[in-house]
């Protein structure tokens, strides 16, 4: 996601250029507000609005995209955070996101149990995993607060709890020797591939989103921000390309022959059998592939100035990807009110696609919102009239000129307005990089 072409030698201790801008790179946030669309498409059983997202084309979905660029925004907004104010501000920035993650699923949580149990549909409670916490509400509570219950499509917000309570001691890692981390990282998903390693669950002990396996997307999205520059050349060269759109292609006729009888036959039984079930909660290699696939494909065709962030619908993708978690969790609860209006209502053509736009829509106008009001909060009160001291300020230099010899008095009233003059664009530097201030993944 960097255009930069040059490439110099860091010591150990030197942030890279990426880290010392004040500046966001907006495909990041279009990225991750299309990824939030995909996943309200794809939460909505039997709605014909998945079918314009990665889920039906290929091996990854849009949770991939999303776990990925949360790690370059993790990245970015912590590393800047170090320049600013030393590790004990990171430290201090993870544990208050971690926090707010948090809260955020434990509430989600309870929100997802009260919209079941005013549906009114017994199946509903199978569905989502709430059925435990109606039943044994003390339990299930309990093991939610230990990030153990999760109900369905909540999952990954645990998980980036754990993530973001770790990502200092990664990113210390990865400034200092950011490849060998990598590596670490990528043993540690082969590891769990073989021997099956997760993290405790409750109440059948599974992880739709391992993360022992899905650390890797993250792992990569912040080293790509730290390290990728040195790589670029090969993922921009004409090989990656090939190899990338011959693997594209490859997992569009395996995924359509699933999914539609006429593209079936074209796909030997054998083939099938070895590939499927692509594991999603271990992410898959061929998940994995998939997604570096797109990824190439991206930095390839979207660059730093694509004149499309321009268009209403990039705009309206670039707030929701920069208020991804409320959003996330307005995504999920839209989602089940979507289905049970295809229950209630109709589950027709005309009413797949009402409630799809209409989801979106709504994220779009929460999102404004949000926006404007982080807006309102650091904009400061510009005075209307000067304070008291200004008059008597005023007289004081009136009578001090009349003193002064004339040349004297030219350059120190020259120098006073050249400063003054000056003033408002230091005002806009600070207040825009204090606006433009971190926002850490999820």
């Amino acid at each position: 996601m960097h255009d930069r072409t040059h490439i110099s030698k860091r010591s150990a201790d030197e942030s890279p250029p990426e880290l010392e801008g004040f500046g966001r790179d907006l495909r990041i946030d279009a990225c991750r507000g299309i990824a939030l669309w995909c996943i309200f498409l794809d939460h909505v059983p039997g709605n014909i609005g998945s079918w314009l997202t990665l889920r039906h084309y290929g091996f990854s979905d849009a949770a991939e995209v999303f776990m990925f660029m949360s790690g370059v925004t993790c990245a970015l907004a912590y590393g800047r955070a170090r320049q600013r104010e030393g590790w004990s501000g990171v430290l201090g920035r993870s544990l208050r996101r971690g926090w707010d993650i948090y809260a955020a699923s434990l509430l989600l949580t309870l929100a997802c149990v009260i919209m079941v149990y005013f549906a009114g549909r017994d199946h509903l409670a199978d569905e989502t995993n709430t059925r435990i916490l109606l039943e044994h509400p003390g339990a299930a509570l309990a093991h939610a607060a230990i990030l153990q219950y999760r109900p369905v499509n909540t999952d990954i917000l645990p998980v980036f709890v754990i993530y973001h309570v770790l990502f200092a001691p990664l990113l210390w890692l990865l400034l200092r020797v950011p490849n060998v981390t990598l590596g670490a990282s990528v043993l540690l998903y082969g590891l769990v591939r073989v021997f099956g390693w997760s993290v405790p669950a409750w109440p059948h002990n599974v992880w739709f989103f391992n993360p022992l396996a899905w650390q890797l997307l993250l792992v990569l999205g912040a080293w790509w921000v730290i390290e990728g520059n040195r790589f670029r050349p090969w993922v921009t060269s004409r090989a990656a390309l090939v190899l990338a759109v011959l693997y594209l292609v490859f997992s569009l006729v395996i995924a359509l022959s699933s999914r539609m009888a006429s593209v079936e036959p074209l796909v030997p039984q054998t083939l099938t059998n070895l590939l499927f079930p692509i594991d999603k909660s271990n992410l898959s290699p061929f998940r994995l592939l998939h997604f570096l696939a797109v990824a190439v494909l991206a930095v390839w065709f979207v660059p730093h100035n694509w004149r499309g962030l321009a268009t209403p619908v990039m705009r309206g993708a670039i707030r929701c990807g920069a208020n991804s978690l409320p959003i996330y969790c307005l995504g999920v609860l839209l989602a089940f009110a979507s289905h049970v209006a295809l229950l209630d209502i109709s589950d027709g053509l005309s009413m797949q696609i009402a409630v799809s736009l209409g989801g979106i829509l709504v994220m779009i106008v929460a999102a404004i919102l949000l926006s404007s009001i982080r807006i309102k909060t650091w904009r400061q009160p510009q005075p209307t009239e000067p304070p008291p001291a200004v008059p008597r300020l005023r007289a004081a230099a009136k009578s001090w000129r009349s003193r002064v010899p004339g040349p004297i008095t030219t350059s120190v009233c020259s120098l006073l307005r050249r400063n003054r003059s000056l003033a408002p664009q230091r005002s806009a530097v600070v207040m825009g990089r204090r606006f433009r201030g971190d926002d850490s993944g999820v």
